[in-house]
């Protein structure tokens, strides 16, 4: 039997309409306007605003906080979903601010996906089949595409488009109102129109206690990507043979090796 119930009336404001087959922890807020349809699940320390709409199938874990506007779990903006029983994953302590778009998967059984300790600033789009892990930042008017997946604590700025099926690498940068459709490496910074790598987020690897042998071996592995005259086969190999036992290099030439779209460069 569930650990959750439908939220007493004390906690949802007189104008909010939650459907009976919701399921929401007892301290969950719903504020004016909010629309709260069937087969959502929300966890302890969530709060709706006003005007917040979330429709299932969706699960969603504690303490998120969905701001005025926000729609959360609505169907694909996809011509082929045909009604298929898909749903949205949310982790805890997220932040969805005001008019943020979530999307559901197109295809049955399928989630698009969303980790713990997200700030999604207002007006975010997130497509069908998404994927964003831990930590991830997504500044003003960010909209991805469907099958984009964001690794941890990757940060991208305003205004910026992300194509479908691209990838971007954790603990990277991409600068605001950027544009490309290749895969955004990992622990590199980016900007630019199309966009190009231009550098080391040498400020985020410091922040988050990447270690200072680490930041060394992805500075060599910047130059042999970016700055020698290596094509991106033969700085892999380069990169392995200096500096294969790092782990973050490991990370990086895994991203690298699997990437069908390739690389920003």
């Amino acid at each position: 039997m569930s650990d959750r119930a439908v939220l007493p009336l004390s906690r949802v404001h007189a104008t909010a309409l939650v459907d009976p087959r919701a399921h929401l922890a007892e301290d969950v807020v719903v504020g004016p306007y909010c629309i709260v349809g069937p087969d959502v699940e929300l966890g302890p320390g969530c709060e709706l605003a006003s005007h917040v709409r979330i429709d299932g199938p969706l699960v969603a874990g504690a303490n998120n906080r969905f701001y005025h506007g926000a729609a959360i779990g609505g169907v694909p903006q996809d011509l082929k979903y045909s009604g298929a029983r898909s749903r949205v994953e949310i982790g805890d302590h997220n932040v969805f601010r005001e008019y943020v778009t979530v999307n559901r998967a197109t295809e049955e059984g399928h989630a698009t996906r969303i980790g713990s300790h997200c700030l999604l600033m207002a007006y975010v789009h997130v497509a069908h089949d998404c994927v964003l892990h831990d930590h991830v930042i997504l500044a003003n008017s960010v909209n991805l595409a469907g099958h984009v997946e964001i690794e941890e604590r990757a940060i991208i700025g305003g205004m910026t488009p992300v194509h479908q099926f691209v990838r971007i690498g954790r603990y990277s940068i991409v600068g605001g109102g950027s544009r490309g459709s290749q895969d955004m490496p990992p622990f590199f910074k980016a900007a630019g129109n199309p966009l190009r790598v231009v550098g080391l987020n040498t400020v985020g690897l410091e922040r988050n206690g990447v270690s200072v042998e680490a930041r060394r071996a992805l500075k060599e592995a910047y130059r042999h990507l970016y700055r020698s005259k290596l094509n991106v086969s033969q700085a892999v190999e380069r990169i392995r043979s200096e500096h294969g036992e790092c782990e973050e290099i490991q990370h990086l030439l895994r991203f690298i090796e699997a990437s069908d779209r390739g690389i920003v460069r």
